[in-house]
C-alpha cells in the first residue's frame, strides 16, 4: 500500500476521538463517521490508571482530563456481607513517583470532551455525525463505508471503533460478542444524596456473593459514581435500557445494611446487559484494523476499557511513524504490539470478576489474598498493567537465538 493520504475513522466514542487525533497528528487526513446525531459520550464515571495519562499526554490532552479529573487517595475493597476491609493501597505521590502518573475517576462524557478539544484543533479532522455504517468495502486501492442512507465514504484505509457490537468485526471475523450474564447498573448521585460515612475519596469496592457495589466521587467530588453488578437469574442479551430500582434490590438481600443503603441513593438508573469479546490472533484484513471495544471488548472489572482504546490509539500512530507511513507494515506492528496486551486485560478482568464475586470458601480466600501485602508489593504486580509507557509501546523483536546447553 502507498503512504495513507486520508482514512475513515468509523466510532465517535473515547477510542474513535483518540485514533483520530492520533492519524491527524502523524499528517493523515481523517473523517470520522459517527452514528449519533452529535459527537458526545453517554453513560457515568470511568476509572483512569497511570497508563491512561501516559496515552493522553501523548496525544497533547492530558492536561485537559487532569482539569476534570478527580485524583483518588486510596484503592479500597471491602467485604460486602460483613464490611470488613479485604484490602487497601494508597495511591498517592509514592504511586505516582513509581508509575509517573496519577490514579483518577473522571465522568465519561468528561474525558470525551477532554480529547474531543485536542480534535478540534486539527485541520485534519472533519465528523461526519448522523452516520451509521452498515457495511464495509475494499479493493487494491481503498476502503469504503456505505451508512444507513446508502452514502458512501472511500478513503486509503480505515480504524474502526465501532465498538461492541462492530460492523467491521463482524463483517471480516464473524464472531458473536460474549454475552457475560452480568448486568450493570450506573447512576449518579448528588453528593447530598450520598451517604455521609460513604463519601470516600477512592474507588470503593463492595465485593459481594454473585455481585458487588462500587462508589467514588466525580467533578470535585459534587456527585458521585454508583455502580451495581450482579449475576442475573435470566438469558441476557446484550443491551443498555433503563433500569428498575426493585430489580437491583432483589439481588442484593445478603449483604451488609452500610453498603446497601447505597441502593437508596439513585432516582433513576441505566441498565447494562453486559458482554466482552474472546480475544483473536488478527484484528486487520487489508486496509482495515479493528480499535477498542471493537478489538478487545471486556468486562468492566479492571476499569480499563477506556484506558486501552487510549492506548490503542497512540500505538498505532507510533507504529505508523515507525513504518514511515506503510500502512501494511504498520497495521502489522500495531497488531503484534497490541493483542498480547489487551487479551491479558480481557482475560484479566474475566478472572477479578470471579474474585468480585466470590461466595462460600472462596469468599475466604478472596479475603485472605491481601492481607498483610505492603504497597510495594502492589506495585510490582500492577507494573504490566500502569507501567505502559508511549515510547515503549510497540513489540520488539522477539530473540532467536539457539538454546545453549
Amino acid at each position: 500500500m502507498s503512504k495513507p493520504q486520508h482514512m475513515l475513522v468509523v466510532g465517535g466514542g473515547i477510542g474513535g476521538l483518540a485514533a483520530a487525533l492520533a492519524l491527524a497528528k502523524q499528517g493523515v487526513r481523517v473523517t470520522l463517521l459517527e452514528q449519533a446525531d452529535q459527537i458526545g459520550e453517554i453513560g457515568a464515571g470511568i476509572q483512569l490508571g497511570p497508563n491512561a495519562f501516559a496515552a493522553l499526554d501523548a496525544l497533547g490532552v492530558g492536561e485537559n482530563a487532569r482539569k476534570r479529573a478527580v485524583f483518588t487517595d486510596e484503592l479500597i475493597m471491602m467485604d460486602a456481607v460483613d464490611a470488613s476491609v479485604v484490602g487497601r493501597f494508597a495511591v498517592g505521590e509514592a504511586f505516582r513517583q513509581r508509575f509517573g502518573g496519577p490514579y483518577a475517576v473522571i465522568h465519561r462524557a468528561d474525558i470525551h470532551t477532554s480529547i474531543l478539544e485536542g480534535v478540534q484543533q486539527s485541520n485534519l479532522i472533519t465528523f461526519q455525525t448522523s452516520t451509521k455504517v452498515v457495511k464495509i468495502e475494499q479493493d487494491a486501492h481503498g476502503v469504503t463505508a456505505t451508512d444507513q442512507n446508502g452514502q458512501t465514504y472511500t478513503a486509503d484505509a480505515m480504524v474502526a471503533a465501532d465498538g461492541v457490537r462492530s460492523v467491521a468485526r463482524e463483517t471480516f471475523f464473524g464472531d458473536a460478542p460474549r454475552v457475560s450474564g452480568h448486568v450493570v447498573y450506573r447512576a449518579v448521585v448528588p453528593v447530598a444524596d450520598m451517604p455521609a460515612d460513604l463519601r470516600v475519596n477512592a474507588p470503593v469496592v463492595w465485593a459481594g456473593p454473585n455481585c458487588h457495589l462500587v462508589h467514588y466521587p466525580l467533578r470535585g467530588a459534587t456527585e458521585y459514581n454508583l455502580v451495581v453488578t450482579f449475576h442475573s437469574r435470566h438469558e441476557e442479551e446484550w443491551s443498555v435500557t433503563d433500569g428498575s430500582k426493585e430489580e437491583v434490590l432483589s439481588y442484593f438481600q445478603g449483604i451488609h445494611p452500610r453498603p446497601r443503603q447505597l441502593l437508596e441513593c439513585p432516582k433513576s438508573w441505566r441498565r447494562w446487559a453486559t458482554a466482552d469479546r474472546n480475544p483473536i490472533p488478527r484484528w486487520t484484513v487489508g486496509r482495515v484494523t479493528l480499535l477498542g471495544d471493537a478489538a478487545h471488548g471486556m468486562l468492566q472489572y479492571l476499569a480499563q476499557g477506556a484506558c486501552m482504546a487510549i492506548e490503542d490509539a497512540v500505538t498505532l500512530g507510533e507504529a505508523l511513524k515507525a513504518c514511515d507511513m506503510d500502512v501494511e507494515s504498520a497495521f502489522q506492528l500495531y497488531e503484534e504490539s497490541r493483542i498480547p496486551r489487551t487479551a491479558r486485560v480481557v482475560l484479566s478482568a474475566r478472572e477479578m470478576g470471579r474474585l468480585y464475586h466470590a461466595q462460600g470458601v472462596e469468599r475466604l480466600v478472596r479475603n485472605q489474598l491481601w492481607e498483610g501485602r505492603t504497597p510495594e508489593r502492589f506495585y510490582d504486580a500492577l507494573e504490566w498493567l500502569y507501567g505502559w509507557r508511549a515510547e515503549k509501546s510497540l513489540a520488539q523483536p522477539r530473540q532467536t537465538d539457539a538454546l545453549v546447553v
